[in-house]
């Protein structure tokens, strides 16, 4: 079933919404970052510069109950930018009601618009109900992540 949702731009007075839904976030992910970490992301976040991180979130009556993180980049490959979905939410209680869908919809729509070519994104392996939709909008690739901490 779907839901009567709005997308738009994280704006400043967004914020303590916004990182009580980050923290979620990275709690699904079993990971933390600093109040400093905080600080910047959110700073980058609310810049609005195309070159910075972006955040679009998904609200019902008001209430954020979503968000979407993203940058665009070079990519080395094509004379053209790419997007990098970082981070896709959504609060438990709205999942499977075609909000994650609306905010990668989203993401892709502002890339194309801006010229963006293409938008890409990794997940856990675990993450099993975002892989379902994941496999319904795009195509998986044989591409293996490492990472040198």
């Amino acid at each position: 079933m779907s839901i009567d949702v709005s997308i738009r731009s994280l704006e400043k007075f967004d914020h303590e919404r916004w990182k009580q839904l980050w923290t979620d976030y990275l709690s699904f992910y079993k990971t933390s970052v600093s109040s400093a970490v905080y600080k910047t992301a959110f700073q980058r976040l609310v810049s609005h510069d195309l070159k910075e991180f972006q955040c679009i979130i998904a609200e019902v009556d008001g209430e954020i109950i979503g968000l979407s993180h993203y940058l665009f980049h070079r990519n080395l490959w094509s004379m053209r930018d790419t997007c990098y979905l970082s981070d896709l939410f959504v609060v438990p209680e709205y999942r499977g009601k075609g909000t994650a869908r609306r905010l990668i919809q989203k993401v892709a729509q502002h890339a194309k618009g801006c010229g963006v070519e293409g938008v890409y994104w990794m997940t856990q392996e675990f993450n099993y109900k975002g892989r379902m939709l994941y496999d319904q909008i795009a195509e998986k690739t044989p591409f293996i992540v490492y990472e040198i901490n």
